[in-house]
């Protein structure tokens, strides 16, 4: 049985995409297990729950064709991760972008450079759709992240056990044609 087709934003001026393989755990653990990175978060990831997002990606990619990417510069230093993923908001399913980076690399535009890349692979591949972020309230360099991609406060998402987290959200038309 063949899956879907494997999907991959473009490359940026600075960034390049690739899918999560088992050899990217020890960078994964180092983000995802920092503190300042996962501060909006009920708490930072372990080594194994670390493992786990990267095998949860790797379904993903097989299941839908996308997940979370591996972000890195083109010279191949890690800076964190970023891709499209299907989330719930108050029990509905959305298209979400998400991005985590490195807390070194943070402040430097790379999550929006990344996240408009994921923003321009949605609209190629999934519009019409709604494109969400879905933010804890508090995150506010989250929150600029998806206005920088076009995206505005829609809703709230009271689903969650530990938190009613902010849905930023923007309706993606097809991709313009040359």
């Amino acid at each position: 049985m063949v899956g879907p087709r494997r999907l991959l934003p473009e490359s940026t001026p600075r960034l390049r995409f690739r899918e999560m393989t088992l050899d990217d755990l020890d960078e994964m653990a180092a983000l995802l297990g920092d503190p300042q990175v996962m501060a909006y978060y009920p708490a930072p990831k372990t080594r194994d729950e670390s493992l786990d997002w990267i095998m949860r990606m790797q379904a993903r990619y097989a299941e839908h064709g996308h997940g979370l990417w591996v972000i890195e510069t083109h010279e191949g230093e890690f800076v964190g991760d970023c891709g499209l993923t299907w989330q719930s908001v108050n029990g509905v399913p959305v298209l979400e972008v998400g991005y985590h980076v490195r807390a070194g690399r943070q402040r430097q535009g790379l999550a929006t450079e990344a996240a408009i890349a994921c923003r321009e692979l949605a609209r190629a591949e999934f519009a019409p759709t709604l494109l969400t972020a879905i933010i804890h309230p508090e995150n506010i360099a989250s929150r600029t992240v998806a206005e920088h991609l076009g995206m505005t406060h829609i809703d709230d998402d009271r689903a969650h056990p530990w938190i009613v987290r902010t849905v930023m959200g923007m309706r993606l038309g097809p991709a313009a044609t040359a």
